[in-house]
């Protein structure tokens, strides 16, 4: 196609949390503003609140308001800044952990319904037979559609060992199927990994936890237990949607130069302002230990290659955009997601029980570059599979969501146009294709672009995409049209 399209469904990238966020977790202070409050908004707020209490057909919830009003208040920011009540924000402590209790699967919303992305394995949603596409219809008596992901992910966590009905719409079912399934705690493994063949590794980073640095020194160095002679190693970040920010560092300090930076953030106050380096104190979990210290030498010289794709992002993008600024990797795929913004998550008083997640500054590679709207450019552009790139043009990006952070140092970061009519065919002709195959799964003998990384570390010839990296293609169609104007 001419010009890339933006996704037909709007696929949700994490386990149940939405976008990947590079989180910090900061306590409340009493900042000073740096402008005097707009005295005459304030008091058309309260005008307004009064109002409502006054005239609205039924006694409202002073509490239900006010929280409202917060939560729409935070919202209207970007994509990324929400109000985090009671459940949420337990929900996503608890998912920085690497836990949370709900049904185990990955999700996202297709015509209005709940589509399941992948089970998590041994998940209780992978026991009792969820599959890849099903369409969840219902939540117990309550329909899906009308609800948002957000609703119905709420919908589906709750207290371990109580029980949610699911109503399922399954291709090439007749019938809706009707599924009950247990709540359990869900642990995440964010780090995977093999020795894929005689001398070359395999490493995929699921998420970013609090965890993850510790579990991938681990495999590290079980890799290295079975190929002391190690030739090459693929770091595998396809469809990881982000985390914590040590997390991001800390994998990338097992490959650099020690106490290299690997990322610099700005924003409005003195504290965003910041350079984060390979060092122990800016990943690990503990301040005496460093689970990356007893590393093989090896690793920091061993040939890498990353893997990423439209579904890689914010702590994602921060490791390739380090590795690839030092050139110590090789990143291969498709451009990634373009979330290049830090989130605060800003406990409220006066239990601190509520929270506020804010962005409160975009990050940079080490050299410089902003993320932002735009993502990491593959050094190798390689197609998902063997005939093509399946669904990942398809997928939304940040430049596609409304309200998104501009990249500061790139105006042409906007999305392209909406698509015409003969490319939505062209794009419900892939995603019906895309229906039929087989779900990829990462690190096995079909998985394609993990056979063109290999190929790559080899010296093998590498079978490249003949796509275009996404503003690149959008920027040749500008020309096009400036062109066909001046004509």
């Amino acid at each position: 196609m001419s010009s890339k399209l933006k996704n037909i469904s709007l696929i949700s990238l994490g386990i149940m949390a939405g976008i990947g966020a590079s989180i910090g977790f900061d306590a409340i202070a009493q900042k000073s503003a740096g402008a005097p409050l707009p005295l005459e908004e304030l008091r058309q707020l309260t005008d307004v609140f009064g109002l409502i209490k006054s005239d609205y057909v039924e006694p409202p919830d002073d509490k239900k308001l006010l929280t409202e009003a917060i939560s729409g208040m935070v919202a209207s920011l970007d994509p990324h800044s929400a109000y985090l009540d009671k459940k949420a924000y337990k929900e996503l402590r608890e998912s920085t952990q690497g836990k949370f209790v709900g049904l185990g699967i990955e999700v996202g919303m297709e015509d209005g319904y709940v589509k399941v992305i992948s089970p998590i394995e041994d998940s209780p949603a992978y026991r009792a037979g969820i599959k890849a596409g099903d369409l969840i219809t219902r939540l117990d008596s309550t329909p899906v559609k009308g609800l948002t992901l957000d609703q119905a992910v709420k919908r589906m966590r709750g207290e371990p060992d109580t029980k949610i009905t699911l109503t399922i719409s399954r291709k090439d079912e007749d019938k809706p199927l009707v599924i009950s399934i247990t709540r359990q705690e869900i642990r995440v493994q964010s780090v995977k990994s093999k020795v894929v063949e005689p001398g070359y590794a395999w490493i995929r980073v699921t998420q970013f936890q609090e965890p993850t640095v510790d579990d991938m020194a681990k495999k590290i160095a079980a890799i290295y237990a079975q190929e002391p002679h190690l030739k090459g190693l693929v770091l595998d970040l396809r469809n990881d949607p982000g985390g914590v920010l040590p997390g991001a560092i800390g994998v990338s300090a097992a490959f650099l130069p020690k106490d290299a930076p690997v990322v610099s953030t700005n924003g409005q106050l003195p504290s965003s302002k910041a350079t984060f380096y390979a060092k122990r104190e800016y990943y690990a979990n503990s301040p005496i230990s460093d689970s990356l210290a007893k590393l093989p030498e090896a690793i920091k010289k061993v040939p890498m290659v990353v893997l990423v794709n439209a579904g890689s992002a914010s702590a994602s993008e921060i490791v390739a955009g380090a590795l690839q600024d030092y050139k110590r990797a090789t990143i291969m795929g498709a451009q990634t997601f373009g979330k290049g913004s830090v989130q605060s998550v800003i406990a409220l008083p006066p239990d601190r029980q509520t929270a506020v997640k804010l962005t409160t500054a975009r990050y940079y590679t080490p050299n410089g570059r902003s993320i932002q709207a735009r993502g990491i450019v593959p050094d190798v552009m390689v197609d998902e599979y063997a005939d093509g790139d399946g669904l990942n043009g398809l997928r939304l990006r940040e430049a596609d969501l409304t309200k998104h952070l501009s990249n500061d140092k790139d105006k042409e970061s906007a999305p392209a146009a909406a698509p015409q009519v003969d490319e939505l065919e062209e794009a419900q002709r892939l995603a019906a294709i895309e229906r039929k195959r087989k779900p990829l799964e990462f690190g096995s003998k079909e998985d394609f672009q993990l056979t063109q990384a290999l190929n790559h570390l080899k010296g093998l010839p590498v079978l490249v995409s003949k796509a275009k990296p996404r503003l690149e293609a959008e920027k040749d169609d500008k020309l096009d049209g400036e062109k066909t104007e001046k004509k």
